[in-house]
């Protein structure tokens, strides 16, 4: 198969280069595209890794005609283009009319209800595409999947996310992913499925307090922006099962936590342009160039030797035989040397798993979230072999 990875030299996009040229079946993958308007970085991925069926390819998503041109001539598109810069839309439907399966890492909700909304477009055009194959989205739907197939009716399925770093601190603010996300997260309203129906919850809302095993002991969690709860409670295995509740939280690591809450107060989470000397500007776009010019200004402070922790975990309730049960499925990622020279592992692995199942045709004509058409058991094979730790458990309520 031939997969190009468009936005192949950014953060995500690397990372899912680096496992489908290391931890993949070489016998499986003839061509890996690296397909990307930056270039130095491009080459610097292909030094390192060293594998001749690497390929590098200009492109700039905003030319159409290039776009198509690429996609007609792979069997695979993995879109890890920022979806915050505005192409999602764009290189979704380019790949429908190129009839090049489709794969990306999430659409914040908002995108995801419209590519869902072409569902039967792609049928019709015997075209698969798989949204949101990410870490969360992603691994945290598959979990989901698991709990809804532990259970004869489900009443909740309530998602969470939460990471540890372990080491000195850090004298300058890195960000543990894409920053326009972080604000995203940390400033707009977003959508939960309570009591039956969608509802639209502050920034910052729904705190719950969950004690964990160490290291991540005693956590604070809140709603943010994710399109796992735009696509879970209807689809099959959840919706006629009775589902009246699906809820994503987060906890970010508590020193990213500080900066972040303190960059809201200071107006960095508004989107409308200030105004500076008749110059006009976003908040965000300088907040985000004021970071990656510190960070590659003090690259040398960063301190090397920090463990990173993450756990995904997807509580389920409901019933099962006729008694109250409550299913918990866990994904904990500890530190490995697999991991290393990986921005996100779980999100790049995830989705070179998947990219992989559409390659192989394993997705059905369509548009999909990963809990309806994501083997759970092949799914999981394929990351306790990356070194995930994946445990499922049971307790039923008397």
């Amino acid at each position: 198969m031939k997969i190009a990875i468009l936005g192949g030299s950014g953060k995500m996009g690397s990372g899912i280069v680096r496992d489908l040229a290391t931890n993949s079946p070489k016998k499986d993958i003839e061509r890996i595209i690296i397909a990307d308007i930056e270039m130095n970085k491009a080459k610097q991925l292909v030094n390192e890794l060293k594998d001749d069926r690497i390929e590098i390819r200009h492109l700039n998503v905003a030319n159409k005609k290039e776009l198509r041109k690429l996609l007609q001539e792979v069997d695979v598109c993995v879109n890890a283009v920022p979806t915050l810069l505005g192409y999602q839309m764009d290189i979704f439907l380019a790949s429908l009319e190129a009839k090049c399966p489709y794969m990306d890492l999430g659409g914040l909700g908002v995108w995801t209800r419209k590519q869902k909304e072409c569902h039967k477009k792609f049928v019709e055009e015997g075209v698969p595409a798989l949204l949101g194959m990410g870490s969360a989205p992603g691994i945290t739907n598959v979990l989901a999947k698991c709990c809804a197939e532990h259970l004869d009716k489900v009443e909740k399925i309530n998602l969470y996310w939460v990471g540890k770093q372990i080491g000195p601190e850090s004298p300058v603010f890195v960000p543990p992913y894409n920053i326009f996300t972080l604000i995203d997260e940390y400033s707009e309203p977003n959508f939960q499925f309570i009591d039956g129906e969608m509802k639209v919850v502050p920034a910052l809302s729904g705190e719950q307090e969950i004690v964990l095993p160490e290291p991540f002991g005693r956590t604070k969690f809140w709603y943010t922006p994710h399109s796992e709860t735009s696509t879970i409670p209807y689809a099959m295995g959840f919706r006629e099962k009775g589902i009246k509740e699906c809820t994503w939280r987060l906890s970010i690591p508590e020193r990213v936590d500080i900066v972040m809450r303190s960059l809201m107060r200071c107006g960095f989470g508004d989107k409308e342009p200030l105004k500076i000397n008749g110059t006009e500007f976003s908040p965000q776009k300088f907040l985000a160039a004021l970071v990656d010019r510190n960070i590659e200004k003090n690259k040398e402070k960063i301190p090397t030797e920090v463990e990173d922790y993450e756990l995904y975990f997807a509580i389920g309730e409901g019933e099962k035989e006729g008694k109250k049960l409550v299913v918990r499925a866990e994904l904990l990622q500890m530190p490995d040397p697999l991991y290393e020279g990986y921005i996100d592992a779980g999100t790049s692995m995830s989705a070179s798993i998947g990219a992989q199942m559409l390659g192989r045709s394993e997705i059905p004509p369509g548009v999909w979230a990963p809990e309806e058409c994501i083997n759970v058991a092949k799914f999981f094979e394929e990351m306790k072999r990356r070194k995930f730790r994946i445990t499922i458990t049971t307790q039923t309520l008397i």
